[in-house]
């Protein structure tokens, strides 16, 4: 009788054993069991069939969920390594690779009936014609299926025809026609309009690096596609993935955002048609993420477009992975654990499955570009704009000038006016980027300075002003705008200070009354489908401006966009955060690269009060290598990645003293536990020291050989159980 070794959806951290019943046939590795457990039933997952077990007595297993494995070998081996390098259970890794809609027992495929002819057109003709008058109803029927003679759908036939389905089962039994049952696929690729588009012929540059990375089909390499914006990156990922389609194998394509993910899929349907891509991301519905699931476990899918968590689709014969704007945060998990990053979970998966995998970005992470100078990635670069097009001209505004002329704040410069007022005339579009949504970012007593804050969250409550309410931007708080001050009772209303997005849309309307705009934050896009939604809208020409906040910055080519304008950052570079000058570049970088990407000339105006900051110059004048050159120097002096390791460990509890302690207990064990040369931090409160009322303390270690000190940390253990610790193995930020 063998014995199965299953992880539990619980979290507990280790594996149990079962006894396989004598009767139980086909049952494998990765197939989804129910087992006893402390007098209830749990689910979980086959890790392992083996013949001894190291406990005498053993429960047998319950009952098989499904008839087939849901997790492969190589998404297993690929869980493990996730579980030791991010210290978390596994169980908590095989929750993130098996969807909730996937281990939902009873969750099926959308099963439709369908009705066809199974006589000749001519046939059903004639029958409709003498149907007619006898039976209009049956008439009905058969004239739609005369125009889709494919055949339609039994809801479709009743909603356009305005008929019961009794003249459909009659049409059935004279065998006129065929009504089946067939499985519909939810997924949200056939929404997509496209057009069909040809491979284009590769500049110098762009054929160097498709041929290096065809040429790695098969082994393991990781490529690093380092091009200008607009410099035809996606056309190498494009006929790339066409070769290794050609070879029967699957390709894995990750981008930043959702927000990308429809312009992503109209180019991909374009060159490869709809049947075989799947799309995977968090708006999608439990059923759309089923059926797409199962699709390319199944195979039928053969390229997988989707955002973070897609790393982990059930692939068949992966053969290559693609990171776009591999340097985008969005790609690191932050909130719960496993706390992986999908870049770094796809070079390991590449590894795995020994196929190549290709980092493309404008703008490399400070990690990824170390890497290839040391030659781990093989480098590729485009220095030159696809179709020849040209780099859009970038003017730094000095704001505290403008501010003097002005005599008080001003959202626009003379300059940026002057440049709206041109595009708007010729009929061209313009983008606006300000990364603060809402109206106003603090409301202020101006009898006592109380400002209003969060009861919840250490954050001031951002002003809305379509909605009239304080919101808290970290737990959703929101509450009416208050009349008078909760603090000191003043008469009259509070004053508001700083811009958002909101009122940068409402000051561009006084001063262009005619103007249309668009506006892309969390605020208009909560909805599913706003993103597209609005895409299209600005595509199409039906809005001259988009305001945005960073989701606007992220690889969107818009042709008709000759004119960027940077509203503020600097807030940005004074967060103290080792990577805050490495975010802005690449910020400013990307929202640059939206300008004069078709046949117009582009623009870029940054609006800023330090014209002098090195960080700025340097994305102005599109001089990475000058910027990483300032940027590692400063790194390696102060011992931060990519010349260490960081792991920061978060603490949370609902009494701020009673945490510290708690924190500084656990400070103690890494003091004792840990090798001497791995730098231990103090315990300090988080950027934000509160959040959804639980206070929050940190503390961060530093080491050059993170691999050795991992199973160190996952033996330790918090001594207080009300206290939550999270482990954050290179944590993209050591602030928040």
């Amino acid at each position: 009788m063998p014995i199965a070794e299953v992880i539990l959806d619980s979290a507990l951290e280790k594996s149990l054993d079962y006894d396989v019943p004598n009767d139980w046939n086909g049952v494998q590795v990765g197939m989804r069991v129910e087992v006893p457990l402390r007098g209830k039933t749990a689910k979980g997952t086959i890790l392992a069939l083996k013949k001894t077990s190291a406990f005498a007595k053993l429960k047998p297993l319950l009952k098989m969920l499904g008839e087939e494995p849901l997790v492969s070998q190589d998404l297993f081996t690929l869980a493990s390594w996730i579980s030791k390098y991010y210290c978390a259970p596994l169980s908590k890794v095989l929750k993130v690779i098996l969807p909730p809609s996937v281990r939902r027992e009873g969750q099926k495929h959308k099963i439709q009936a369908f009705v066809k002819p199974i006589v000749s057109k001519n046939v059903m003709r004639k029958n409709c014609e003498e149907l007619r008058n006898s039976h209009p109803a049956q008439a009905k029927v058969l004239d739609l299926l005369l125009v889709s003679p494919k055949g339609v759908f039994l809801s479709e036939i009743l909603e356009k025809t305005d008929v019961s389905q009794s003249p459909i089962n009659t049409l059935c039994k004279k065998q006129i026609l065929k009504m089946e049952d067939v499985r519909v696929d939810r997924s949200p690729v056939f929404a997509h309009e496209f057009f069909p588009t040809k491979p284009k012929t590769l500049s110098e540059e762009q054929q160097k690096a498709f041929d290096a990375i065809v040429a790695t089909a098969g082994k393991f390499q990781p490529h690093l596609l380092f091009g200008v914006t607009g410099s035809g990156k996606t056309e190498v990922y494009l006929q790339a993935i066409a070769h290794i389609l050609k070879q029967g194998m699957g390709i894995l394509y990750l981008v930043p955002e959702i927000a990308l993910t429809a312009q992503t899929i109209e180019r991909f349907k374009g060159r490869f048609g709809g049947e075989q891509i799947a799309v995977l991301h968090y708006r999608l519905s439990d059923g759309e993420r089923f059926d797409a699931w199962h699709k390319i476990r199944k195979g039928e899918a053969k390229i997988v477009i989707g955002a973070r968590s897609a790393i982990f689709s059930p692939v068949c014969n992966l053969g290559l992975i693609i990171v776009d704007e591999e340097h985008e945060s969005s790609f690191k998990q932050s909130e719960e654990a496993p706390k992986y990053h999908a870049r770094d979970v796809a070079v390991m998966r590449a590894k795995f499955s020994s196929c190549p995998v290709v980092l493309g970005t404008a703008t490399p992470s400070i990690e990824s570009y170390t890497n290839a100078l040391q030659g781990k990635y093989q480098l590729h670069r485009l220095s030159m704009r696809a179709d020849n097009a040209s780099l859009p001209k970038v003017t730094i505004i000095d704001m505290k000038q403008e501010f003097e002329r002005a005599k008080g704040f001003t959202l626009f410069s003379e300059k940026l006016l002057k440049g709206i007022k041109e595009r708007y005339a010729k009929g061209e579009q313009i983008l606006l980027f300000l990364n603060r949504r809402g109206y106003h970012t603090t409301a202020i007593c101006s009898a006592c300075s109380h400002i209003e804050k969060c009861p919840h969250c250490d954050l001031t409550l951002t002003y809305h002003r379509r909605e009239a309410t304080l919101s808290c931007h970290l737990c959703d708080f929101r509450k009416p705008t208050p009349k008078s001050c909760p603090s000191c009772h003043a008469d009259g209303p509070l004053k508001f200070k700083g811009a958002g997005t909101e009122m940068v849309e409402r000051s561009l309307h006084a001063l262009f009354p005619d103007i249309r705009t668009l506006r892309l934050d969390a605020d208009t896009t909560r909805h599913k489908g706003s993103h597209e939604q609005i895409f299209k809208q600005f595509r199409s020409g039906k809005a001259d401006v988009l305001i945005g906040t960073q989701m606007i910055a992220k690889g969107l080519h818009f042709p008709m966009v000759t004119l960027v304008g940077v509203l503020g950052l600097d807030g940005s570079l004074n967060i103290p955060d080792f990577r805050a000058s490495e975010n802005v570049f690449q910020l400013l970088t990307q929202v640059s690269g939206r300008s004069g990407r078709g046949e117009l000339m582009g623009e870029v105006l940054i609006q800023t009060h330090l014209t002098k900051h090195n960080t700025i110059l340097h994305a102005a004048s599109g001089d990475f290598e000058s910027f990483y050159a300032e940027e590692i120097e400063t790194r390696e002096m102060f011992g931060f990645p990519p010349f260490t390791h960081l792991v920061k460990f978060s603490f949370s509890g609902e009494e701020a003293k009673g945490c510290e302690k708690a924190a500084k207990g656990f400070q103690n064990q890494l003091i004792a536990s840990l090798p001497k040369d791995v730098e231990i931090h103090p315990v300090v409160p988080c950027g934000y020291a509160k959040i959804k009322g639980k206070f929050r303390f940190q503390c961060l270690i530093k080491t050059k050989k993170v691999q050795k000190i991992l199973p160190i940390l996952q033996g330790l253990r918090l001594q207080k159980g009300n206290i939550r610790l999270t482990i954050d193995v290179d944590p993209l930020t050591t602030f928040f």
